[in-house]
């Protein structure tokens, strides 16, 4: 499984959620099949079930914190509210911010950012990764702070 595409599906699946109601498992479903059918291409899935597990738990886990991780970015936020952020940028950053956070040490931050970056300027504006990157720069700078 690679966590490139597994990160892609999230922020895809989230938007899913957000833009159409759906529940987090017909959304990744419905994502995953759309990955199958381009897997000849740059999308190499070698491992369906591990790729779904995986997808399932951050998308279920950023949802299930998402009041945690909004207040959370709200406070890097500078003049910006949640609600204001393009759909995309905002589900990027709650990914990288559960990742961060929530993830359990399984990816280190500043993997999490820069995999952030890539996902801003692939699916967002051309300020997205700009953006994205001073909102978590300011958070992996507090974190490392707090950290012993």
């Amino acid at each position: 499984m690679k966590r490139r595409l597994a990160r892609e599906i999230i922020v895809q699946s989230l938007y899913q959620m957000e833009m159409n109601e759906v529940e987090s498992a017909d959304a990744v479903e419905m994502l995953l099949e759309e990955a199958s059918e381009e897997n000849e291409t740059e999308r190499v899935i070698t491992d369906e079930v591990e790729l779904k597990n995986y997808v399932l738990a951050h998308v279920n886990g950023i949802n299930e914190n998402k009041a945690a991780i909004d207040d959370m970015l709200e406070h890097y936020l500078k003049g910006w509210q949640m609600s204001r952020l393009s759909r995309v940028d905002r589900q990027i950053l709650r990914l990288a911010a559960y990742e961060m956070v929530f993830g359990g040490g399984d990816v280190p931050a500043r993997v999490a950012v820069n995999e952030a970056i890539d996902l801003a300027k692939h699916f967002g504006t051309d300020d997205s990764g700009k953006f994205v990157n001073g909102v978590l720069g300011k958070m992996i700078q507090e974190l490392d702070t707090l950290k012993p």
